[in-house]
């Protein structure tokens, strides 16, 4: 019993994953460090709430309503809404008011709520409105690309979007990444290799402090329940 995932990616440039969740005899869990800004549904026990999630910078506890269901989208590093930057929204998130089980109301206007086939098509409509928007600079240092600017600009510009600084943005990226290695059997030292870590209790520091775990944790599928689909199910 717990948290039951399935995680998708997505084709879109605007969304990272889009996922679903149900709570089970659970009624806490383990956050962990995040890059990205969500937008999350869920139901309990006949009422509809809506939120949108901020990055989040470390590991820790939250709670969790116990017998939901959940749908979240998370974006692409670096795409925000319009009405809420991110900057505001790291370490915390807000709930959306005046929802029902088929609409959510964001930037004033109501909105149809999604079901986990529906993600892209609400997130091309929020473009569309100018509601979830990016920096194109940002977008590009992404890619890899180096723009002609300076690098106070691209600095200036990335925590504006985001909310983190481009270190923070790898560090978290790569503990989660690393943290999904080791829960699929991964030796650590192959994920230190693999990642770049210094060694391997550099790996260590990395995951009690944006994942909450430890490597052996991982392995083990033990600690409780975790905000972080370490299954790596990931279906298209």
């Amino acid at each position: 019993m717990g948290l039951r995932f399935e995680t998708r990616g997505s084709d879109s440039p605007w969304v990272d994953t889009v996922w679903t969740c149900t709570s089970e005899q659970v009624t806490a869990m383990t956050s962990v460090a995040g890059a990205c800004l969500g937008l999350v549904f869920w139901e309990q026990d006949g009422t509809a709430h809506a939120g949108v999630t901020g990055p989040g910078t470390r590991a820790g506890t939250a709670p969790v309503p116990e017998g939901a269901t959940f749908t979240g989208i998370e974006f692409a590093v670096g795409t925000s809404l319009r009405a809420l930057p991110s900057p505001v929204l790291v370490d915390g998130g807000i709930q959306l008011p005046d929802t029902t089980p088929r609409t959510f109301r964001l930037d004033g206007v109501r909105r149809r709520t999604p079901g986990p086939d529906d993600a892209e098509a609400l997130v091309d409509h929020l473009v569309r409105a100018g509601t979830v928007v990016r920096d194109p600079l940002v977008s590009e240092v992404l890619r890899g690309h180096r723009p002609d600017v300076s690098a106070r600009t691209v600095e200036r510009r990335f925590r504006a979007a985001t909310g983190l600084t481009r270190g923070a943005v790898r560090q978290i990226e790569r503990a989660r990444t690393a943290a999904r290695l080791l829960a699929a059997g991964s030796p650590a030292a192959e994920v230190v290799a693999g990642l770049d870590y210094f060694d391997e209790p550099h790996l260590a520091r990395a995951l009690r402090v944006y994942v909450g775990r430890t490597a052996g944790q991982l392995r083990e599928g033990s600690g409780g329940a975790i905000a972080l689909d370490v299954d790596q199910r990931l279906t298209s």
